[in-house]
Parts: C-alpha cells; sequence; structure tokens
C-alpha cells in the first residue's frame, strides 16, 4: 500500500501549500488512508488518544500558559531586558540566546514541543522587535528544539536502548556531541544571517555604566530570574517532573505579573488565557491528527518497504551509509521519531553492524535523523507546531527552517556518519 501512503502525503503537502489550517491537512491526509488503505481507523484513533495522556505532551499546555502569561505580564520583558544587557550590543546575539535556551528546555523535557512551546510565546515577540524576520525566528526556534532530542535526558535515546538492547547511558553521551556541535551551528549560522537583517541593536555599555545597568536590570529582574530556576533547577533536582514543573511556572507567574510587573489586569489575564486555550486546542488537535496518520503509515508498512527498497541495490559500505541516511531522513519525514526508532532500529543494527558500525554509534546517526524529520514536512510535527506557536503560516517557515537544516544538521549527520570519534569518544572516555 505504498501508493496509497504517497497519495496521502500529496494531499498533505497540497493542503499545506494551499494555506489550510494545519488540522484540516492532517485530516486530509487521515481520509485518504482510511478510504483507500487497509489501516484501521477506529483503533488508530484509540491509540491517538492515548499518546495524547503522555506527560510530555501534557506539559504542552502549561508551557503554552506560562510563557503566555509572561508574555503578556512583563515578566519576559523585564527578563529580556536583563539578558540584552550582556547580548543586546551583540548583531545575532538574541538568536543565539534563544538557540541555547530552546536546547537547554528541550533537554529537560526530552522532547522537542516543549522547547518551541516554552521558548517560543516568550523570544518570537521579542526577535521580532529587534528586526528579526517573524518566519526566520520561528524557524531558528523550532530547529533548536529538536536539540532537546540529542542533549540528554532523551526520550529517543532511551526507547533506541530498550529495542537494541544497548546502554542507554552511552546512547545519552553518543548523541551529546552532535547535539552541541548543531547548536553551535545554528549560533554561528544565526550570526551570519543577522548581517543581513535590520537589527536595532542597543548601544554597547561601558565600564562603571555597565556595572550600573547590570545592577539595575538585575534587582528588577530578579524575580523573572526565578522563572528557569523553578523550570530547570525543579526538574534537574529530581523534584519535579517537567510537568510539574511547568504548573508550578504558572502558579508563579500570576501573582508575580499581578503584584511585582503589574502587566497583568483582569483583562489581559482572561485574553492570555483565551489565547493559550487558542493556541493549545489547535496544537493538541493536530499533535493527534498527525500522531494517527503516522501510526497508519506503520500499519501499511511504509517504513519497511523504503527499507527493502533501499538494501536491493548496492552492498557497498559509503553507499549504504549514504542510503541509510537517506532512509532514516525519509522515514524520519513520515513518522514520529520514536516511531522510527521502534521500527527500523532493530531492522538496521545488524547490518550496520556488519559493516563496523557500533550499537553506540548508530544510535547518534539514528538520533540525528530522525530529529532532522521533525522539521522536514510532511511530518514535521515541530515545525507545525512552532509555526501555530509563532503565528506565521508554515508555507514563511520552511525557506528558513530548509537553510537551517542544510548549514545545521547536514554537516553533523555526515560527521557523525564518517567521522566515529565525534559520538564515540564520551562514550569510550566513561568506559563505553
Amino acid at each position: 500500500m505504498i501508493e496509497v501512503a504517497l497519495i496521502a502525503v500529496a494531499v498533505l503537502i497540497i493542503l499545506l501549500t494551499l494555506g489550510i489550517p494545519l488540522p484540516y491537512c492532517f485530516g486530509g491526509g487521515l481520509m485518504v488512508m482510511y478510504f483507500l488503505g487497509d489501516a484501521f481507523m477506529k483503533g488508530n484513533m484509540l491509540w491517538g488518544f492515548q499518546q495524547l495522556g503522555n506527560p510530555v505532551l501534557l506539559a504542552i499546555p502549561l508551557f503554552v500558559l506560562a510563557g503566555t502569561i509572561m508574555s503578556v505580564s512583563g515578566i519576559a520583558a523585564s527578563l529580556l531586558r536583563f539578558v540584552n544587557i550582556f547580548v543586546g550590543h551583540l548583531r545575532g546575539g538574541l538568536g543565539v540566546v534563544a538557540t541555547v535556551s530552546c536546547a537547554l528546555i528541550g533537554a529537560i523535557s526530552g522532547s522537542g514541543l516543549t522547547g518551541v512551546a516554552a521558548i517560543g510565546p516568550l523570544l518570537i515577540p521579542e526577535m521580532e522587535k529587534q528586526g528579526y524576520p517573524r518566519p526566520y525566528a520561528t524557524a531558528l526556534i523550532a530547529n533548536a528544539s529538536l536539540l532537546g532530542l540529542l542533549i540528554p535526558p532523551s526520550v529517543t535515546m532511551i526507547v533506541y536502548g530498550w529495542v537494541t538492547d544497548t546502554s542507554i547511558l552511552a546512547s545519552f553521551l553518543a548523541t551529546l556531541g552532535p547535539g552541541l556541535l548543531i547548536m553551535l551551528n545554528f549560533s554561528l549560522v544565526n550570526i551570519w544571517m543577522s548581517r543581513k537583517f535590520p537589527l536595532v541593536l542597543e548601544p554597547r555599555p561601558k565600564g562603571p555604566d555597565f556595572v550600573k545597568e547590570v545592577s539595575r536590570r538585575g534587582f528588577k529582574a530578579t524575580p523573572a530570574l526565578l522563572m528557569p530556576i523553578i523550570i530547570l533547577g525543579g526538574i534537574y533536582g529530581g523534584v519535579m517532573t517537567p510537568t510539574e514543573a511547568a504548573a508550578v511556572a504558572v502558579i508563579y507567574a500570576i501573582p508575580v505579573g499581578f503584584l511585582i510587573y503589574k502587566g497583568l489586569d483582569v483583562k489581559t489575564f482572561l485574553g492570555a488565557g483565551k489565547e493559550a486555550s487558542t493556541s493549545v486546542g489547535a496544537i493538541m488537535l493536530m499533535i493527534l491528527f498527525s500522531m494517527i496518520l503516522s501510526q497508519m503509515f506503520v500499519v501499511e508498512s511504509v517504513p519497511q518497504a523504503i527499507v527493502e527498497g533501499i538494501f536491493s541495490i548496492t552492498e557497498d559500505k559509503t553507499l549504504l551509509l549514504i542510503m541509510i541516511n537517506v532512509l532514516l531522513f525519509l522515514v524520519g519525514m513520515v513518522v514520529n521519531d520514536v516511531t522510527a526508532i521502534i521500527l527500523i532500529a532493530p531492522l538496521l543494527l545488524p547490518l550496520m553492524e556488519a559493516l563496523g558500525i557500533s550499537a553506540i554509534q548508530f544510535a547518534a546517526i539514528m538520533g540525528v535523523n530522525t530529529a532532522m524529520g521533525g522539521v522536514t514536512p510532511p511530518y514535521a510535527s515541530i515545525l507545525y507546531l512552532g509555526a501555530r506557536v509563532g503565528k506565521v503560516k508554515v508555507t514563511e517557515v520552511i525557506r528558513p527552517a530548509l537553510l537551517l537544516i542544510v548549514t545545521g544538521y547536514l554537516p553533523v549527520v555526515i560527521l557523525t556518519s564518517f567521522w566515529d570519534d565525534l559520538s564515540l569518544f564520551l562514550p569510550k572516555f566513561f568506559g563505553y
């Protein structure tokens, strides 16, 4: 039924190009699979609703609400004014802050979704105010959020270790090097791209004026600075799960917004709740449809058909590595990262080991490729979520997103495949 899957993908792409709301685009692909394929729709719908109970997904509404409250209450503005004293005079500095922040938030939850939900509402408007094009800012944050799949702890690497019987800690360490390198690539590309943007930079502070300004803004930003401490410290300290940390962040943001920064009143608070509810409703519906469509591709054996087609072509190691990377990229385009690993890793691992590629290095190869698929249509769940959070059309985000994929991800995919020390140095250092 590969033909039916291709028709579904074509319908999805056409609907996206026409600017149809995202949930309906996925719904169109689902209808093709339902009427033309053999997949059992009712069972897949039940599976999809079960997946929405995942604690990582449950954190998204809370992060969206927390980010919205921070945006309208003055918390975000105070925090960014403090950060700008250090990077505001540097061309591209705010983009670097966005990249690193998304990587950290994504790493905390082990998911790229929460990075977009937490950082997007906060930094996309601020980047636009500074002069970044909104589609570019959205694409940068969406791409950087996927670093949460590579910088440990990572949900995908836990799944990989489970299905391949590989050390999970070794898998974590294998993807850390590529993840940090991608983060560096995004930062450098952002600085290079910033030369073309009409950015409005703050004057560069000097000497005593710098110390005075840091003290003044730091004092005002102290309540705002406690927000990342709540999110990061609570989870890293083992006190809270990502969902619990997001809930505490919302509870903390409300009195701070009302009583300290006074950007919240009854009207703006209700407006923030309405805006967050609208976004969350569309986001969760989109995630539901995308997961169901991904599962229907699985039922129709689309990934397995791709694997069999590539294996029948050649046995040359270099060509096979190239083709396997292409395969993983294509699979990542049509299914989510966890599904891709569950399906493909056990199938490919024996071949990779026969080629001299260890299971630990293969963890990095799979991790980078499946992460890249999260911003590559038609699946591209992170990119669609970013477009929704950033309030831009998907068609506007695709071009800058592809630029970041080519310059940020692709070189690391090549290095991870053909330079084993990039992924094996840390595991070897710790005895794996």
